[in-house]
């Protein structure tokens, strides 16, 4: 199975995604989940309107999509299920700094940026395996 990396990133207006390893597939939307069904649809696109031997190889066949967001999009987006309090004790990054890269005042190194993702990974994880 293939997989498409698409990143997601909020411009002032919208939300935009492109492939990072797939050529042709450009999205957009007021929301993330509109941006994320375009990206389908751009695929659906590319499938309906060239010759099969036209197509990236990604999509000949069955692929999966993973979704990339830059640390601001993340943010910025998840800031409405999780605070910046809660993100700062799941990450260890304060939420000061987390303000700051919310509003583009800062852009966190690839060291600060992997310390949050191994955070939210971690959360997601202890979530999983939960039962009520």
């Amino acid at each position: 199975m293939e997989k498409i990396i698409m990143v997601l990133e909020r411009s002032k207006d919208l939300y935009c995604a492109y492939s990072d390893n797939c050529d042709g597939i450009y999205a957009a939307g007021d929301t993330m989940e509109e941006a994320k069904a375009d990206a389908y649809r751009a695929i659906e696109g590319i499938k309906r309107n060239l010759p099969e031997d036209r197509w990236p190889k990604q999509i000949k066949g069955e692929f999966e999509i993973e979704w990339k967001f830059d640390v601001p999009s993340f943010l910025e987006y998840y800031s409405n299920f999780m605070s910046l309090a809660g993100m700062e004790r799941m990450t260890g990054v304060n939420q000061k700094q987390l303000s700051n890269y919310l509003n583009h005042r800062a852009v966190p190194r690839r060291k600060q940026a992997d310390r949050i993702v191994t955070g939210i990974h971690r959360f997601a994880r202890e979530l999983l395996s939960i039962t009520l």
